[in-house]
């Protein structure tokens, strides 16, 4: 990506958000370009790639032996159908759905009638399903993740002792980013470590220089300072659980 030499520009003007483009304009990234008169663009530095049922096969996981399962992303959801469907495995009607929060829950309506069946949500991570889960602690779970699986999850559920198995089903694939080499923005946003393994596959002699770096998590903060990034813009944090929100705090104080 394009490196500016002079001295570090502190006024935004550009954002990078390194996302998935929104399907609808009813995003806040949307409403804060708006609001501040912002260039805001969105590419996702990683993407997903299905694992055929071929390869799952060699894992020697067998679907029927599970009674519940666990979702942590809509992608988890996506894969666990689609490899379902490659199996020719009819997925049983009292199978149990337990979800990191309500927006993967109601995802759910794609695949299955979401009134009859059994299924639970917490607010944002496993531990948020704690309490249920300890309701369900008989159930033999299946845990559809990708390659690279949320560290934070799995710890959860050993420390719980419950009886899971992992399933890779997707793979985390960096994208091409070749179009990007010649562009500046002012802010790039990442929100997961895979993100920054991207930026620095694509461009392995990125400098930050007068970039600022936008970091949602702990291990994406971590990613960054091993790379040596600067974090300008760090979220969540008490009082500000969004990236809008962390951006929008730091625009009013570097654009007024």
């Amino acid at each position: 990506m394009q490196e500016k030499n002079d001295s570090r520009i502190r006024k935004v003007k550009s954002i990078l958000v390194t996302l998935p483009k929104p399907e609808t304009e009813k995003s806040p990234y949307y409403d804060l370009a708006k609001k501040h008169n912002l260039k805001v663009d969105f590419r996702s530095f990683i993407h997903v790639e299905g694992v055929p049922a071929r390869d799952f096969r060699k894992d020697k996981i067998n679907l029927a032996d599970f009674t519940a399962v666990i979702f942590t992303s809509r992608n988890a959801a996506d894969h666990f159908f689609r490899i379902c469907e490659e199996m020719r495995y009819d997925v049983p009607a009292e199978l149990k759905y337990f979800c990191l929060s309500e927006t993967i829950a109601l995802y759910l309506q794609k695949y299955i009638q979401y009134r009859k069946r059994k299924i639970f949500f917490g607010k944002q991570t496993a531990a948020d399903l704690a309490e249920v889960l300890k309701k369900h602690a008989g159930e033999k779970f299946l845990y559809p993740c990708s390659d690279v699986a949320t560290e934070d999850t799995m710890k959860f559920l050993e420390k719980s002792g419950y009886d899971f198995t992992p399933a890779v089903l997707f793979r985390t694939v960096v994208s091409d980013l070749s179009d990007l080499a010649e562009v500046f923005y002012d802010v790039i946003a990442f929100f997961s470590p895979s993100s920054i393994q991207s930026l620095f596959k694509n461009f392995p002699d990125f400098k930050q220089n007068n970039t600022r770096i936008a970091a949602f998590g702990v291990n994406t903060s971590k990613a960054c300072a091993d790379m040596d990034l600067i974090v300008d813009i760090a979220a969540p944090t008490p009082g500000v659980p969004s990236m809008t929100m962390a951006i929008e705090n730091y625009i009013k104080i570097s654009n007024k």
